[in-house]
C-alpha cells in the first residue's frame, strides 16, 4: 500500500519487557507481547480500516489544494515525526528507537526505505493533485505483480505456473495501457516499483523494528529535507500553510496523524491475521482509489484504458488464485505434520 509498510511485512509492537530479562537458555527474552490469535474479528476490522483509510487518501489531498505535492509531502514528514515522538513518549519506547539508530544495518535499511517511500509519496501526491488519480490506483494494482517480479530478479525465487502467467499478463497490460495513454504510464510504474522495493527493504528488517520505530526513523531521515523544502516554499511565496486560513493550516498539520493511524491499524491487523488474508485485503485500497477517481474526481476512462485495467485485473485474479492454492497446500501440509507427530 502507498503508506508505510508492505502487506508482506509482519509488524511487531513496541517492546515492553525490561532489557535485563533473560530466557531459560540465557539469551535475551524476545521483546514485545506474545502472539495474538489468528483470524480475529478485531484483526479484520483493523485491516479493513487501514486499507479503507489509504484508499480514501486522495480525498484528503483534494481538500488540501491549492497545496502542491512537494508542500503536502514535506508537511506530512515533519508532522508525522512530531506525532511519532508523541507516540514513543506515550508507549515509553525511546530505548527501542535508540537501539534502531545505533544498529547500522537497521538504520541503513530504514534510511533507504525512507527515500523510496519519499519517491512513492511525491509521485502519488503529484498524480492525485494533477488529475491523474486513476493512474495512481493502477500503480497499486500493479504492485503485487512487481513484488513477484522482484522475488525472481533479486531473491532468485522460482515461480509457480500461475505466477508466471500473472506476470506475463501484467506485461501485456502495461503494453495495452502504454498504447491507450499514448505514453508509458510512468506514474503507475514509479508507484509500483518504489513501493515494491520499499516493501522488499522493509522485509529485511521487519522482525527487528516495530511500526512506530520504523516510521520514526524514516521520518527522521527525511525531516531535514522536508524542513528545507518548507522554508524554500515559504520564502518563495509558494507555501499555503499559513495563507489559506485556519482550516487549511490544521488540515496540513493533521497529515502526521493521517499518515500514522492507518499504519498502526495495519500493524494491529498483521499480528492477528494470516498473510494470505492481509494479501487479499490490500486490494481494498486501489479499488477505492479507482472509484474515487471515477465517481468523485470524474476522470475520463477510454475504452482502451478499460481494456488495459481489465488485463491488469485478470493478472491479479491469477495471482490471487495461486496465493489461495499455496495457502491451502500449506494448511494441508501442517495438518499432516500434526497428525504424524
Amino acid at each position: 500500500m502507498p503508506e508505510g509498510t508492505s502487506p508482506a511485512t509482519p509488524v511487531a509492537t513496541p517492546a515492553a519487557s525490561p532489557p535485563a530479562a533473560k530466557s531459560a537458555a540465557g539469551a535475551p527474552a524476545p521483546l514485545g507481547p506474545g502472539p495474538v490469535g489468528k483470524d480475529t474479528t478485531a484483526g479484520m476490522l483493523f485491516g479493513i480500516g487501514a486499507y479503507v483509510l489509504w484508499g480514501l487518501l486522495p480525498l484528503y489531498f483534494f481538500i488540501l489544494m491549492p497545496a502542491g505535492a512537494v508542500e503536502i509531502v514535506a508537511n506530512r514528514v515533519v508532522w508525522s515525526l512530531l506525532f511519532c515522538a508523541l507516540l514513543i513518549t506515550v508507549t515509553r519506547t525511546w530505548r527501542v528507537l535508540a537501539a534502531a539508530l545505533k544498529d547500522r544495518k537497521v538504520f541503513g535499511s530504514l534510511a533507504l526505505a525512507a527515500f523510496l517511500i519519499a519517491i512513492n509519496w511525491l509521485t502519488y501526491t503529484y498524480g492525485v493533485t494533477t488529475g491523474q488519480a486513476v493512474e495512481t490506483s493502477l500503480g497499486y494494482f500493479i504492485n503485487p505483480l512487481v513484488s513477484v517480479l522482484l522475488g525472481v530478479l533479486v531473491l532468485k525465487e522460482r515461480l509457480r505456473p500461475l505466477q508466471w502467467a500473472a506476470v506475463a499478463v501484467g506485461f501485456l497490460a502495461v503494453g495495452v495501457l502504454t498504447y491507450s495513454y499514448g505514453k508509458l504510464p510512468w506514474i503507475a510504474l514509479t508507484l509500483a516499483f518504489s513501493f515494491g522495493l520499499y516493501g522488499f527493504v522493509k522485509n529485511r528488517v521487519g522482525s527487528k523494528v516495530d511500526a512506530i520505530t520504523s516510521l520514526s526513523v524514516e521520518t527522521m531521515v527525511l525531516a531535514p529535507l522536508a524542513a528545507v523544502a518548507m522554508v524554500i516554499l515559504a520564502l518563495g511565496g509558494g507555501s499555503t500553510l499559513t495563507s489559506q486560513g485556519a482550516g487549511h493550516f490544521w488540515l496540513l498539520l493533521a497529515s502526521g496523524v493521517i499518515t500514522a493511524v492507518p499504519l498502526l491499524f495495519f500493524g494491529a491487523s498483521a499480528r492477528r491475521l494470516p498473510m494470505t488474508t492481509i494479501g487479499l485485503l490490500q486490494y481494498f485500497a486501489p479499488v477505492l482509489q479507482f472509484l474515487v477517481a471515477l465517481l468523485v474526481f470524474r476522470e475520463t476512462m477510454t475504452v482502451e484504458r478499460w481494456i488495459g485495467f481489465g488485463v491488469v485485473w485478470l493478472a491479479l485474479v491469477l495471482l490471487t488464485l495461486d496465493m489461495l492454492q499455496a495457502a491451502r497446500r500449506n494448511s494441508l501440509a501442517r495438518r499432516a505434520l500434526r497428525k504424524a507427530a
